[in-house]
């Protein structure tokens, strides 16, 4: 539901709510592959540390249930997210990052490159947002999806630390140790936030309506090409040149 939330957010910003919502729906439908496999996958492991707060655990929905309805969703949820407004550049990216979650389900998990599969998938979310819009993303917010990618990473197995080095799972942070867990993630949120802090972000979140240079139809049948100033800013006033050329 977070990601979901933040889709909805960056889409409304750089786009409108129109899409925005259909964006935040396909976001979800990918979220719930990435959690529904965990879930099947951990399964076992759950029940062995009791974690009754798991349907799967609690008997609430059985394995063969949520497996076929896993298989139904995941055609779905693939066409959905590159024939929606993200299209087919946007969708693409965007189901790297749900490729990424599952990957991190039945591999990357074990292994001390587990960060690597929150890092591109938290950075693919807004990017796949930006080119949906055909927008660049910036260095910037790749770079502060990543950190908070993996410090949500790092904070989430904290709770389940003792439980996950008893299952001899060895991704990064059970490796670590739960101190140097939390100094990292503290770490990368504080950097997070810093660069987020001095970024252009008025500039860059927003909805722009032209390039540097485009054209379009005014008063039904007149081509006009618009050219933007070096550095144009929304948010600081401009000079505007119109030139009237009789044909």
């Amino acid at each position: 539901m977070l990601i979901t939330g933040i889709s909805f957010v960056l889409a409304a910003r750089l786009w409108w709510e129109g899409p925005a919502y259909v964006i935040a729906f396909t976001v979800f439908l990918g979220q719930l592959i990435i959690g529904w496999s965990n879930d099947l996958y951990d399964y076992d492991d759950d029940v062995k540390h009791n974690r009754t707060s798991k349907p799967l655990v609690v008997g609430t929905i059985t394995v063969h249930q949520l497996r076929r309805a896993t298989f139904i969703l995941l055609p779905l949820a693939i066409i959905a997210n590159l024939i929606g407004p993200l299209g087919l550049k946007g969708g693409s990216v965007y189901l790297l990052g749900v490729g990424c979650g599952i990957a991190y389900n039945f591999y990357f998990k074990f292994s001390p490159l587990s960060p690597v599969p929150y890092a591109v998938a938290c950075a693919a979310l807004p990017a796949s947002i930006f080119y949906a819009v055909d927008r660049t993303p910036p260095l910037w917010v790749l770079a502060v999806g990543a950190m908070l990618g993996v410090a949500f990473h790092f904070a989430n197995v904290i709770k389940d630390l003792p439980q996950d080095i008893a299952s001899s799972i060895g991704g990064l942070p059970q490796r670590l140790g739960k101190k140097i867990l939390v100094t990292t993630a503290l770490i990368l949120v504080i950097a997070a936030v810093i660069t987020f802090i001095n970024s252009p972000v008025s500039r860059d979140l927003t909805s722009i309506e032209f390039e540097q240079s485009s054209s379009f139809i005014v008063g039904g049948d007149r081509a006009t090409f618009v050219t933007m100033p070096t550095g144009y800013s929304q948010d600081v006033p401009a000079p505007l040149l119109i030139d009237y050329m009789d044909i």
